[in-house]
């Protein structure tokens, strides 16, 4: 009678510490998911904060197109209000069409793209736009483990139980899905 006490103890603690090892996981997976999106919260905010010099130096070449200039200015608003994966990323493509039509008109305008601090800007927002591509694939893939993990048996089994929800990805807009030609 005593052994079978013994290994039914044994179980449950085997039990326990699996229980405990697989949520310690799952916790990393999340704080993981956490830091990759404040990644791209970081590159993000690096981008709207290089979007007033170049509206700036558009400006001052090209005074008779403000609406470009101002549309640009709003989507760079709603990507600075946006919260969350799904928000951000539309907020996100909103700001790429502005920014894309905003080049357009940068088109019409020779001495603006031979000017050094536009050329500057446009060299530092193509290194951030390099930099979120890395940082979106980098999220996505850890939401991807995550959601998996939290998906699969046994920690499907208490993983709702300790509040850990499937996460979004960083998804583009269809539209966003289509290269720009841009050409200076």
């Amino acid at each position: 009678m005593n052994k079978i006490v013994w290994i039914i103890v044994a179980v449950i603690a085997v039990l326990a510490v699996a229980m405990v090892s697989g949520y310690n996981n799952l916790v990393t997976m999340n704080e993981n998911v956490n830091g990759k999106w404040s990644q791209i919260e970081n590159q993000l905010q690096r981008r709207t904060d290089l979007i007033p010099n170049l509206v700036n130096t558009v400006k001052g070449y090209a005074i008779h197109e403000q609406q470009a200039i101002q549309t640009v200015a709003d989507a760079r608003g709603k990507l600075t209000g946006a919260q969350g994966p799904v928000a951000k990323a539309e907020a996100n493509s909103e700001l790429n069409n502005a920014l894309s039509r905003l080049l357009v008109v940068v088109e019409n305008y020779p001495n603006l793209k031979a000017d050094k601090n536009f050329r500057s800007l446009m060299d530092e927002l193509g290194g951030t736009e390099n930099r979120l591509v890395v940082v979106r694939k980098d999220y996505n893939e850890s939401v991807q483990g995550y959601n998996t993990a939290i998906r699969s048996l046994p920690a499907s089994l208490y993983a709702r139980t300790f509040s850990f929800g499937p996460q979004e990805y960083f998804k583009a807009d269809e539209g966003t899905k289509q290269v720009s030609q841009v050409k200076f």
